[in-house]
């Protein structure tokens, strides 16, 4: 028996304010709105994308990065004489490919939604733009540090996926701004690191207005705590505005240092009060990256490995070690990135240090699923990351302990 009739005079005229042009489905609007969401909290929390060099394809599985060799000499010309070039500049490429489908998933069963007096779809958003969000940061952090460890030609053949072996290639040394654990939470030792570090760029021929500074937020908020740091309130040089100084103690507000902005991450690592703990890796050999990694080859990208940090070593003069920057050299001396990797606090970097290759967008998909009864809502993206110049980022370093 239909309990409705099928045209009633005395039917009211629903307002769906879910369709499009009143036409289709009731729910459209409501999935775009989430989508929405999702794409801002991810564009909130997200920090590292707009410092690395972006590359959008349509369909393949990785992109291409042709690199351009040094072609710098210079001559006086004798009148009469032929002009004939006889120097050949080296060219190689930078391949960076794309990992597997990363998702952030969330079911709402019906009853839920039916019997919730608050609204718990925004809280949704928020975990899944920051999920996606933290593993983007992290995967071009990794990258970044990776990049800042790249010191000479042997390393780069650990460090860069698919490394071409490039005579042209530019190398620059870390910048080791503290020699005890105590001294490494002065502002005063870090501001003269991060000069020190911008010399080192700018010695590299690195683009100064590109420049960032990424810092550990721990690390940040230390150069603040003078008493703790048993540090004068005047070696706070940067805020002093007689000295082209700005930001605010008061406000805990530090917009740049020797003029490179200055952004702060949580994901680096965690500042105590005797030790510094990295979050990038887990303390194994090799340094295997903490959370989700991309799947092996025979299930997906082949990627699994491709954030870890390589196993320790012995350097090898033929393979290129004492290739690279003056202070960045190894020789025969054993190599362990997982230890150099805990002493990084901050990088000083220019977007050209690593790629990002998107091939899949941030997106959301929504499907009701009548066997489940509820709704079930997937955001998700494709990208892959890599190093693409080694001599564009430095970090700055300090004892762990």
């Amino acid at each position: 028996m239909a309990l409705q009739g099928a045209s009633n005079s005395m039917n009211a005229a629903a307002q769906r304010s879910g369709q499009t042009n009143e036409t289709g489905d009731v729910r459209n609007l409501y999935l775009k709105l989430y989508a929405g969401e999702v794409m801002s909290a991810f564009q909130t929390k997200n920090i590292m994308m707009n410092y690395c060099r972006v590359r959008t394809i349509k369909k393949g599985k990785s992109a291409q990065f042709i690199m351009t060799g040094q072609y710098r000499n210079a001559e006086y010309h004798t009148p009469g004489n032929e002009i004939m070039p006889d120097v050949i500049a080296a060219n190689a490429e930078r391949v960076v490919s794309v990992d597997d489908l990363l998702i952030a998933a969330q079911f709402i069963p019906n009853i839920d939604e039916a019997m919730q007096h608050f609204d718990i779809r925004s809280v949704y958003t928020q975990e899944s733009g920051y999920a996606l969000a933290k593993a983007a940061d992290q995967n071009i952090l990794r990258m970044a540090v990776k990049a800042a460890l790249t010191t000479n030609k042997q390393r780069a053949s650990f460090m860069v996926q698919d490394y071409d072996s490039w005579n042209d290639e530019d190398f620059t040394a870390n910048v080791t701004y503290a020699a005890s654990f105590a001294n490494s939470k002065k502002a005063a030792y870090f501001m003269e690191g991060l000069i020190e570090a911008k010399r080192v760029l700018e010695s590299a021929g690195a683009p100064l207005e590109d420049l960032v500074c990424v810092m550990a937020t721990d690390q940040f908020y230390s150069l603040f705590k003078t008493t703790s740091n048993s540090e004068d309130i005047t070696a706070l040089t940067m805020f002093n505005r007689d000295v082209g100084g700005s930001g605010s103690v008061k406000d805990i507000d530090l917009p740049t240092i020797a003029g490179i902005p200055v952004v702060r991450t949580p994901h680096l690592g965690a500042l105590g009060a005797s030790a510094w703990t990295g979050s990038l890796w887990s303390t194994a050999n090799p340094a295997i990256s903490t959370g989700s990694a991309p799947l092996a080859s025979s299930v997906g990208s082949g990627r699994a490995s491709i954030y870890n940090l390589p196993s320790s070593y012995s350097g090898v003069v033929d393979d290129g070690s004492n290739i690279g920057a003056v202070g960045g050299l190894d020789g025969t001396a054993g190599v362990d990135f997982e230890n150099e990797s805990l002493t990084v606090r901050a990088l000083v970097m220019h977007k050209d240090a690593v790629a990002t290759v998107k091939l899949m967008d941030l997106s959301v998909e929504s499907e009701y699923q009548i066997e489940r009864q509820g709704t079930l809502i997937v955001s998700r993206y494709a990208m892959g990351h890599n190093i693409l110049r080694p001599a564009m980022a430095v970090a700055l370093m300090a004892p762990a302990a």
